[in-house]
């Protein structure tokens, strides 16, 4: 992996050899993209800011810690498989994926439980132990999930959707599934009691929305933890990118670290304008035939296009967009913990007294609740190498509002007694004595997203996944704005969470013109 640019790639793209592919960022959509488009041929040059790959998916070292930074699970594993197979190559020999079981367990403030589990028996005695008169019920959702599931993931969000009468043509079958209803008031029709619905409706929060009001056709996330199950990469998520790095330079492709972009550059052909390359910070100008945009859609219209007139994405229309909540996220490690806390296994959500009032404070008031609702990851119960010998590597995440709110919230000020807060309620619910314990320790509010991420009102997830900003509502695959240049990723169509920057690296294929006729289009 190169960590600086090599002078050699700042030429004009020759049109005698395979075109290139310039891909900016390489988040997993990004390293995602960087594959398939090498299989087929073009010269593949990534090129990201941080220090290592991966994106929201890297991570850090302190301590002899590892903290994964950002996804921690790992859903519907044969889009990996097949992105390796692509590539002729055989995913689970260069990635050790574990299955877990149980997935993670749910805790309220009045000592129930519910446990997520592998298997239809396991799930339905666990249904039938906290609400017994809601079994039909849920056997009824697991229906509905399936059908959203068939529908919204297999079918739309394998394929683009940037046409209009694409739109069109589903229209019928989303009002048949009822996608304007949203995932809480879905669940809230097929069981009674609230822990429940809550159990079945919080997966949107895992890419950004607010349950109460995006639309059920995220109720498919139920079928597919029954159907695919949970699992873990040891290693982290990390080590996924770090083999993706692997299958692009075997290709003949670079990814290079710490070269940040500062605009896409265009020519007018035509009478359109044409995505010809990037400018970086350091002004060095390398061209392309296809440009490929791994960052968040806003940034990508927003600042990497701020030269050029919009017709769609303009700045007004960005400000106007719905954004994903921020997050807060503490890193840290404990010193002779291990096999101490048996009840803190690998995945643990610990609820906060309100659901629907958190949530509310959050995405629609922009303010910071003295409650909390937790998701606590313990990753050395399953990869002991995320921690010296004896010790153990946690992360703790707060959804918290993000920076767009009128009264945005002053973590300089913030962070710090916010943590505390945390490490309290995790003292009193969990982890008993965990300040005795401390080691290293790494806090990121969505101040650190907004500026390590570029992420668009620090937001966690990119646009939300309301109705009216997914499909084709949501920024294209295929840009509207320029020819030659595609967007991969959580801001982009399907949208965001591992499966969905995945299968936008899966659209793109189906996008990008066969090499010879790129590079035919050559500038």
């Amino acid at each position: 992996m190169l960590t600086r640019l090599d002078p050699g790639l700042v030429e004009k793209a020759d049109t005698a050899v395979a075109p290139r592919a310039v891909i900016i960022g390489a988040g997993l959509g990004g390293l995602a993209s960087a594959m398939r488009l090498g299989a087929r041929g073009y010269r593949v040059v990534v090129l990201d800011r941080l220090d290592g790959p991966g994106g929201r998916g890297s991570a850090i070292w302190e301590g002899g810690h590892r903290f994964d930074l950002g996804p921690t699970i790992v859903t519907v594993p044969q889009t990996f498989r097949e992105l390796w197979a692509a590539c002729g190559r055989d995913f689970d020999a260069e990635v050790d994926l574990r299955a877990l079981d149980p997935f993670y367990e749910i805790r309220w403030p009045d000592g129930s439980t519910f446990t997520a589990r592998q298997g239809d028996a396991a799930m339905r005695a666990e249904v039938a132990r906290l609400s017994p008169a809601d079994l039909p019920g849920y056997d009824k959702f697991l229906k509905d999930s399936e059908r959203r599931y068939w529908f919204g993931f297999e079918d739309l969000g394998r394929r683009s959707m940037h046409r209009l009468p694409d739109l069109l043509k589903v229209l019928p079958k989303f009002a048949w599934l009822r996608a304007d209803r949203s995932v809480h008031a879905h669940a809230a029709r097929r069981v009674k009691d609230p822990r429940l619905r809550m159990a079945l409706s919080f997966h949107p929060l895992f890419i950004g929305g607010d349950p109460f009001r995006v639309t059920s056709m995220y109720a498919l996330v139920s079928h597919l933890e029954k159907e695919f199950g949970v699992h873990y990469a040891m290693g982290g998520v990390a080590a996924i990118a770090d083999a993706m790095v692997k299958v692009i330079k075997d290709q003949g492709g670079q990814v290079i670290q710490n070269a940040e972009v500062d605009e896409i550059l265009l020519d007018r052909d035509r009478g359109r304008d044409r995505a010809r390359g990037v400018r970086l910070t350091t002004n060095e100008i390398l061209t392309a035939d296809v440009v490929v945009s791994n960052a968040d859609a806003g940034h990508t219209y927003d600042r990497l296009l701020r030269n050029h007139r919009k017709r769609r994405w303009t700045p007004a229309k960005l400000k106007r967009s719905r954004w994903s909540m921020g997050l807060f996220v503490w890193y840290f490690g404990t010193r002779g913990t291990r096999g101490m806390w048996p009840e803190a296994g690998h995945h643990t959500i610990l609820n906060g007294p309100r659901y629907s009032g958190l949530v509310r404070d959050i995405f629609r008031k922009g303010r910071l609740a003295g409650d909390m609702s937790l998701y606590l990851h313990r990753p050395t119960v399953t990869d002991p190498s995320a921690a010296p010998e004896g010790d153990d590597t946690f992360y703790v995440l707060s959804p918290v509002p993000h920076l767009g709110h009128d009264d945005p919230v002053d973590w300089a000020a913030q962070a710090e007694p916010y943590r505390a807060k945390v490490q309290a309620v995790l003292e009193d619910q969990i982890l008993p004595g965990l300040g005795d314990h401390l080691s290293a320790s790494r806090v990121f509010t969505p101040e650190t997203f907004r500026d390590r991420y570029l992420s668009p009102m620090g937001s966690g997830f990119s646009i939300e996944p309301r109705i009216l900003q997914s499909a084709w509502f949501r920024p294209h695959n295929v840009s509207e704005e320029a020819e030659g240049l595609y967007l991969v990723g959580a801001g982009t169509h399907p949208g965001a969470g591992l499966p969905g920057v995945i299968s936008s690296a899966e659209v793109l294929d189906t996008l990008v013109p066969d090499p010879v006729l790129a590079s035919s289009k050559a500038p």
